[in-house]
């Protein structure tokens, strides 16, 4: 099984900038140039899996607002998210992958990473324009 150490190793292999914000909990900003531009990916180790979160914006209070974005989600959700789901969770949008640790590789580690920080930076500009 994967360790906390395995996951560190792997962020390090990743040449990204990230910070362990806690033991087993590190941020990984979507856009390496300008991180304070999108949120940052958030990776937790909670064995038996480790889970890639990112909040990306509150959902409107309009019902016109609430469906339109409802729509963008599921479409980006069918045809443009290789690893992870955007979902909703207390009242915001989230974007989120999970692994099990098992059997987790480099490989499939960055691929997952990648695919939420491409998501976050592509997606951005639609998902928070209301």
């Amino acid at each position: 099984m994967v360790s906390r150490e395995d996951l560190d190793s792997f962020l390090r292999l990743t040449e990204v900038p990230y910070e362990e914000l806690d033991e087993g909990i590190w941020m990984v900003p979507a856009h390496a140039d300008d991180p304070d531009s999108r949120p940052a990916v958030v990776v937790s180790l909670e064995p038996p899996v480790v889970v890639f979160r990112t909040e990306i914006r509150s959902i409107p209070d309009d019902a016109p607002g609430q469906l339109k974005l409802y729509e963008l989600l599921l479409e980006l959700n069918a045809k443009d998210l290789v690893h992870g789901a955007y979902g909703l969770e207390d009242g915001a949008v989230v974007l989120g992958d999970t692994l099990e640790l098992e059997n987790l590789d480099f490989s499939e580690f960055r691929a997952s990473l990648e695919s939420l920080t491409l998501a976050v930076t592509t997606h951005w500009q639609q998902l928070t324009t209301d």
